[in-house]
């Protein structure tokens, strides 16, 4: 029997999209083909693993807990705990979502 999953709607860029509920918010966002990645940093991830901290945005929306993984990440240079940002490869969708990138590698708000 095929589940029905939630629907949510994804603001990035100039983009809006579809996800279903718990979807990994990384994987929806190359899928749609767009990037959590600035510049070189698209080549240079973890791809995925929570390791590099290159997939780091800025979140408005309902989001599950930080893993023990992303809040080690976001506490390590160039990333501060307190900027707020989030690891899209850590954050399954579980509501609407609007999401901002910062410039630079890491996509650092400083």
């Amino acid at each position: 029997m095929l589940e029905n999953k939630k629907k949510y709607q994804i603001q990035f860029q100039t983009q809006e999209f579809e996800a279903s509920e718990g979807d990994n918010l990384r994987d929806v966002l190359l899928k749609n083909k767009l990037s959590p990645h600035n510049g070189a940093a698209a080549y240079l991830n973890c791809k995925g693993f929570g390791t590099c901290g290159t997939c780091a945005v800025e979140i408005k929306g309902d989001l599950n807990y930080k893993s023990s993984i992303e809040k080690l990440r976001l506490n390590f240079p160039p990333h501060k705990i307190e900027n707020g940002l989030r690891l899209a490869c850590q954050i399954k969708v579980k509501s609407d979502l609007i999401l901002v990138k910062h410039k630079g590698f890491w996509g650092e708000n400083n």
